[in-house]
């Protein structure tokens, strides 16, 4: 559909008022929201994730799509829950305990969202406790932390220690990120996955919710 391509192509251009004047000119037109959704805010977000993974755009790029997306999404929010039209899944993000950086942990919400997954940010500076009692309180079905300080990687494994403890281990993927984490962290202390950027991290979410 010619609109949804307008709409895509907007999108990826972060402009924000062409994608808010595009989505409401999509819903006045009788197309279902959730193929407004799908066809055309996803999508384009789809395409921004794909061109930052392959270096041909950059973090203000990724950024202003994100900004165009919410645009979007301002118009969509209450149809959708008008007609019950779920999520994909919900994640629950954070950077750890003692850890103020948040550019990283910030991006990967933004290509969650993008996604459209239903994303809840705990913040910078999250105690282990917080993250288990906010998974299980809403039904999350991942957990990504995010650390910069090697000093404050010990509390990813006092979170996954928590979460075995309560149970939630085995309901819910762990994946944690940021500079100095690696593959062989993430195996040590019982993660699920480690992803290195925001791309790589949708990309384990969706493998491990089945999204295709």
């Amino acid at each position: 559909m010619e609109l949804l391509e307008k709409l895509k192509e907007c999108l990826q251009k972060g402009d924000s008022g062409q994608v808010s004047k595009l989505t409401q000119q999509a819903v006045d037109e009788g197309v279902e929201v959730k193929v407004v959704l799908d066809d055309g805010l996803i999508a384009g977000m789809n395409i921004v994730g794909l061109k930052f993974k392959e270096h041909r755009i950059f973090l203000p790029d990724v950024l202003l799509a994100a900004k165009a997306m919410y645009a979007g999404m301002e118009i969509l929010k209450p149809l959708m829950i008008k007609e019950g039209i779920p999520a994909i899944g919900k994640v629950v993000i954070g950077t750890v305990h003692g850890d103020l950086h948040d550019i990283g942990k910030n991006l990967v919400g933004i290509m969650l969202r993008g996604a459209g997954f239903e994303v809840i940010d705990l913040g910078r500076d999250v105690p282990a406790e917080k993250f288990v009692e906010t998974a299980a309180e809403s039904g999350a079905k991942v957990i990504g932390m995010s650390a910069l300080l090697t000093t404050t990687m010990p509390v990813m494994k006092k979170v996954i220690e928590l979460a075995r403890e309560s149970g939630l281990y085995d309901r819910v993927k762990i994946i944690v990120g940021g500079a100095p984490l690696s593959n062989e962290y993430a195996e040590q202390i019982g993660a699920h996955a480690y992803c290195y950027d925001g791309v790589n991290a949708v990309d384990r979410v969706k493998e491990f919710l089945q999204v295709k």
